[in-house]
């Protein structure tokens, strides 16, 4: 399946409703004439199940078929024909790294039932995956050799098969058909995971699951290319003896294969840098004592520090503190080797956390300038989960929404009821008046909810009536309203924030600019002019976005500089009927924000909310149709916001 087929069903696959050949052409980059033919080509591989339904109303992915025929693909044996492309490609650059005398161009067409040119063209695609990997692409006559080391070689490989997999976790099993089919049964590497999981755990170590098979794709690779008596990768680090030894006895056991020192050295470098962090269940001073450097933990205080005072956030705290140093020495080991672990939760923190992102990014930032290396976003997710983590451990206590309790005296029935309440509902609800009467002013109460025991003689969302003797129904009536209420107050509190950011001569309907350094070059001048920022916060946001595509939905690409030093928080926005690209992604949103040191704190409590309101594909489609000009632009957000 072509890249374009795969992109395509990502798309389908993110909402359950009806989606035109026009919308998923504006989000491919095509037309819908390609869009349909994409269509058939699945339905074609796919029958005879159903896995895209077509109708008046364009495309929608049906789930189950498409469950099953994934299902059924995943447990396909592996062609050893090239049928298309990519399986070419694949197969071609295996036998490279397998061929230490080069592969003859006429006989590979001739394999492949193909033409000279389309070899030449595969060869082609071969050398533009190979800058910065440490090989070379050599060629005497008809014949072609690869040239470099096997670590290289390994390190190839290794990105092929993730670049082939779909989005998120990489399968086991497709690893195990593709480089250990010819070991020991079809569950070896999952055995064999599982032992490595119980091992570490009992040497004291945390393990880091989203990264874990990333390095098993590593050791079915060395025990392919040792069985197939190719060159053992060299050592690259010298890995502390228990763990080299208990790879050893493991992939042994499950493989019955013996590797040479040189590969369970780089395989035990792989687990130090990607996959495990000392200390698990130790406290920090434990941590400080045994694992960190004294000039690492300073470096990190310093970047946590200043992140801390840019953001306005609470960071300071031994045990995050160590903790993401401990990370970062991994992170760094990585960047140094352009190693990176790949992360499949990036897309959806990026979506869902944006602001805890961006303090992310911050924090990158500081550590690229300070080690001169380059962190990707899959690097910069992995910190926010542990900003995220720690922050989620800080998070102050819910607003709670204020109750008065109506129980007319009887024995002490209202202070039972009242005990009961604050046991079960003490995270949502404050309790500020207890009435024991029977003749209520019900007028005069003073709380968000009134719950009663009797007849309130009016009846609306605040006032529930619950039994003396509170039932589970009771409880769940309660949390609803509750919720309601927490609801209510966050939407009014999130409209006044957000409004206050816009300003009609920032806003502009169908403006479209080359990229995203001229977009931002575009709107940073309309700021500019109204004296918000200069052209250093406008260096600095494409600064930012070259580090990180800001583009945090499908729909949505919000440009900003990491420096506060705009006169006022303010926000230039576009709104286009047809997507630009940006980064990956197809935008039909921009909002460049500019960030003033008085204004970001009001500001972080809407930046979430604000990307949230851009993540609905359905949403999203109504506001930009309906806001063509900036009073309906303002209406139709305030609607989303309310939905």
């Amino acid at each position: 399946m072509s890249d374009k087929q795969t992109r395509m069903l990502d798309f389908l696959s993110q909402t359950s409703s009806w989606i035109t050949a026009g919308e998923l052409a504006d989000r491919l980059g095509v037309t819908p004439r390609s869009v349909r033919s994409y269509v058939t080509a699945v339905k074609a591989a796919a029958h005879p199940l159903t896995v895209i339904e077509s109708g008046t109303a364009g495309y929608r992915l049906n789930r189950d078929e498409f469950a099953s025929f994934t299902a059924q693909h995943r447990s396909k044996p592996r062609e050893t024909d090239a049928d298309t492309p990519q399986q070419r490609l694949s197969s071609l650059v295996r036998r490279l790294t397998e061929s230490p005398d080069g592969l003859d161009v006429y006989e590979l067409a001739a394999e492949n039932f193909v033409s000279d040119s389309t070899v030449e063209a595969d060869l082609a695609r071969v050398r533009l995956m190979l800058p910065d990997s440490g090989l070379t692409l050599v060629r005497h006559g008809s014949v072609v050799t690869l040239t470099g080391s096997e670590t290289d070689r390994r390190r190839l490989l290794s990105r092929m098969f993730r670049e082939e997999s779909a989005r998120g976790m990489i399968d086991l099993e497709t690893i195990q058909r593709e480089f250990t089919s010819g070991q020991a049964g079809a569950d070896s590497l999952g055995a064999f995971k599982t032992d490595l999981i119980e091992l570490l755990d009992g040497q004291g170590y945390f393990v880091n699951e989203y990264g874990i098979n990333n390095v098993l794709l590593h050791v079915a690779i060395a025990i392919d290319r040792v069985t197939k008596h190719l060159s053992p990768a060299p050592a690259v680090a010298e890995p502390p003896s228990e763990l080299a030894s208990s790879l050893s006895g493991l992939i042994t056991k499950h493989f019955d294969v013996r590797l040479g020192s040189g590969d369970l050295a780089y395989l035990a470098f792989l687990l130090t840098t990607r996959v495990i962090t000392p200390g698990h269940d130790q406290p920090a001073e434990t941590l400080i004592e045994s694992y960190v450097r004294p000039e690492e933990l300073a470096m990190m205080r310093a970047i946590v520090d200043r992140a801390s005072r840019e953001y306005l956030v609470d960071l300071d705290d031994d045990d995050f503190i160590v903790r993401l140093t401990l990370h970062v020495r991994n992170l760094i080991n990585r960047a140094h080797d352009k190693s990176y672990s790949r992360n499949p939760l990036t897309r959806s923190i990026k979506t869902s956390y944006p602001l805890i992102y961006e303090l992310a990014v911050y924090i990158a930032s500081q550590l690229q300038r300070a080690e001169q290396i380059v962190i990707n976003d899959d690097e910069i997710a992995y910190i926010a989960m542990h900003v995220g983590a720690h922050l989620e451990q800080q998070v102050r206590r819910v607003e709670l929404v204020t109750c008065a309790i109506v129980c007319p005296n009887y024995y002490d029935m209202h202070v039972l009821l009242r005990e009961r309440i604050e046991r079960v509902l003490g995270d949502d609800l404050e309790v500020v008046a207890v009435i024991t009467r029977s003749d209520v002013d019900w007028d005069a109460l003073d709380a968000d909810l009134v719950l009663t025991t009797i007849d309130p003689q009016l009846h609306t969302d605040g006032v529930i009536v619950i039994q003396p003797f509170l039932t589970q129904n009771d409880i769940d009536r309660i949390r609803q309203q509750a919720s309601r209420v927490r609801r209510m107050r966050r939407r009014a509190r999130l409209k006044d924030d957000l409004l206050q950011f816009f300003d009609e001569s920032l806003f502009s309907r169908n403006f479209y600019a080359p990229d995203e350094t001229a977009m931002i070059t575009a709107l940073g001048e309309r700021m500019m002019a109204r004296g918000i920022i200069d052209q250093s916060y406008v260096d600095g946001a494409i600064e930012r976005e070259l580090m990180s595509s800001t583009a945090f939905t499908d729909n949505l690409a919000v440009p900003h500089a990491m420096a506060m030093s705009a006169q006022q928080t303010s926000i230039a926005i576009v709104i286009n009927d047809a997507p630009m690209d940006w980064g990956d992604n197809r935008v039909n949103v921009v909002a460049l924000i500019a960030f003033s040191a008085a204004g970001r704190s009001t500001f972080q409590a809407v930046f979430d909310q604000f990307v949230e309101v851009f993540s609905d594909r359905l949403e999203v489609q109504r506001l930009i149709k309906r806001s063509v000009d900036f009073a309906s632009f303002i209406d139709e957000l305030v609607h989303v916001m309310d939905a």
